[in-house]
């Protein structure tokens, strides 16, 4: 099982590659590949075939997905790239925690 420190929905920064620094919001995340899909970055062209003749074909753009180690969490709280640190809470329940030391907020 391949777990990924990302969910679908949180705010990431890119940290490496063509989009180095930017944000956006996480729109798919695929834990057997490791992979994330993130909104407006990573934008690769695609050729379209036609389906149908009502339908036109040409070259269109679309997010592609990048490796999960390459983007980092935003807290909410303290609005800084961070790690994620687990925490259990008394009723068993596990939650996702900013690892700054003066933040500690739930992600």
């Amino acid at each position: 099982m391949n777990k990924v420190h990302v969910k679908t929905g949180d705010t990431v920064v890119i940290l490496s590659g063509k989009d180095k620094g930017k944000k956006g919001k996480v729109l798919q995340v695929s834990p057997k590949e490791r992979k994330v899909i993130v909104e407006g970055l990573n934008i690769a062209t695609k050729h379209v075939k036609p389906r149908n003749a009502q339908q036109q074909g040409g070259i269109v753009e679309a997010e592609a997905a990048m490796y999960a180690d390459k983007v980092q969490i935003i807290c909410p709280k303290c609005g800084k790239p961070t790690r994620v640190g687990h925490k259990i809470l008394e009723d068993g329940s596990k939650i996702r925690v900013c690892k700054h030391a003066d933040c500690g907020e739930e992600l």
